[in-house]
């Protein structure tokens, strides 16, 4: 949180409903009185958009670690400039289909890059600004990429970059977000994406609940 606003994030393996989650929550808080702002990584801003179309279009496989990661980080540092720092200054609730942590888990260490270099990274794109809450939804690797890859094949989706990658890789990526979440166990909650929906929602729901600002 911010001295105005409430900064919270997704995050999760492929598959496993951060889309239909966050939407749940937004239209939750939204009825219930919140001005909330969505942001999406990569994309958020027209920017960004541009950026996403680079990452996760699946022709672009000769895109190397270093470049894939700067580049995240550039989509990153142009919606906290443009959209996330502007909306909690104006005390909304901000909600952002994955942030740092991403990048943490997929290029610092699946891509083997390093902790240390996204952070430094991160100092300077994010310049200090991390969530209140991350809500990370985890889910069985194979039945996550089963969902993912059914769900780009129905869409004829072109932005598979990153699903494409190997068992091995998502595996590392599930191992990184429980490490993550042993290593800041009050903000990174695991939630099991395994369950209804619904009832996803409602574990949600009580872990944001306690955080919310007074209407």
């Amino acid at each position: 949180m911010t001295d105005a606003g409430l900064f919270l994030t997704f995050e999760g393996v492929e598959g496993g409903g951060k889309t239909t989650q966050m939407r749940l929550l937004v239209e939750r808080l939204r009825g219930l009185g919140y001005t909330v702002v969505e942001n999406y990584e990569p994309g958020g801003t027209e920017i960004g958009r541009q950026i996403r179309r680079i990452v996760l279009w699946a022709a672009n496989q000769n895109l190397s670690p270093t470049a894939e990661l700067l580049l995240f980080f550039a989509s990153r540092a142009q919606a906290v400039d443009e959209v996330i720092l502007p909306a909690l200054a104006k005390g909304c609730i901000v909600i952002s289909d994955r942030f740092t942590d991403s990048t943490l888990v997929y290029q610092g260490y699946a891509r083997g890059l390093g902790r240390d270099v996204v952070l430094a990274l991160d100092k300077v794109a994010c310049r200090g600004l991390a969530p209140r809450l991350t809500l990370c939804l985890d889910l069985d690797i194979e039945l996550g990429l089963h969902r993912a890859r059914a769900r780009n094949a129905e869409d004829a989706h072109e932005e598979t970059r990153l699903d494409d990658e190997s068992l091995q890789f998502h595996k590392r990526v599930r191992e990184a977000y429980h490490d993550l979440s042993r290593r800041e166990p009050e903000r990174v909650k695991l939630i099991d994406a395994g369950r209804r929906p619904e009832a996803v929602a409602e574990c949600i729901w009580r872990l944001v609940e306690p955080l919310l600002p007074r209407l």
